[in-house]
């Protein structure tokens, strides 16, 4: 299965044209569970092969609005023991996807065994500060991932 066209981004690796993709819009899981974090589809631009799909730590920014802020008083309490003012506070920063992060991933990725020109199955890998791992094959990537 090949990611779709529309909204990827190239980026040269060791001399080879990728495609990557980050999901604009959330999934369910991202958005409102704990797995809100972003994901990234790779492929060869030009001879399209295996799906390289990343599965990063970093928070997805829609899942950020909703579970990473927290309401703070702003004033103290009136006479009446109300809380007048609210503010929104955040707990987490989130950190950006960039090109950069792709390639080294994209580079880790070939290290550990993914043949991007050649056919197959999805090769999922899991990356944690700036290590990666293969992911179990057990392990389940959404239907609507790209």
């Amino acid at each position: 299965m090949s990611i779709p066209k529309k909204g990827t981004r190239k980026i040269i690796v060791d001399e080879e044209p990728f495609i990557w993709l980050i999901r604009r819009q959330a999934t369910n899981a991202q958005a409102d569970y704990a797995d809100g974090h972003l994901h990234v589809a790779v492929e060869h631009a030009t001879e399209p092969g295996s799906v390289l799909a990343i599965l990063t730590d970093r928070l997805h920014p829609q899942r950020y609005g909703l579970i990473n802020s927290e309401l703070m008083p702003t004033q103290l309490q009136d006479a009446s023991g109300e809380v007048r003012a609210w503010r929104i506070e955040q707990r987490y920063e989130v950190t950006l996807v960039t090109p950069k992060d792709v390639a080294l991933w994209i580079k880790q990725a070939m290290e550990i065994g993914w043949l991007p020109k050649k056919s197959g199955i999805t090769f999922k890998v899991s990356v944690i500060d700036s290590s990666m791992k293969k992911a179990a094959t057990r392990e389940k990537i959404p239907l609507n991932f790209y």
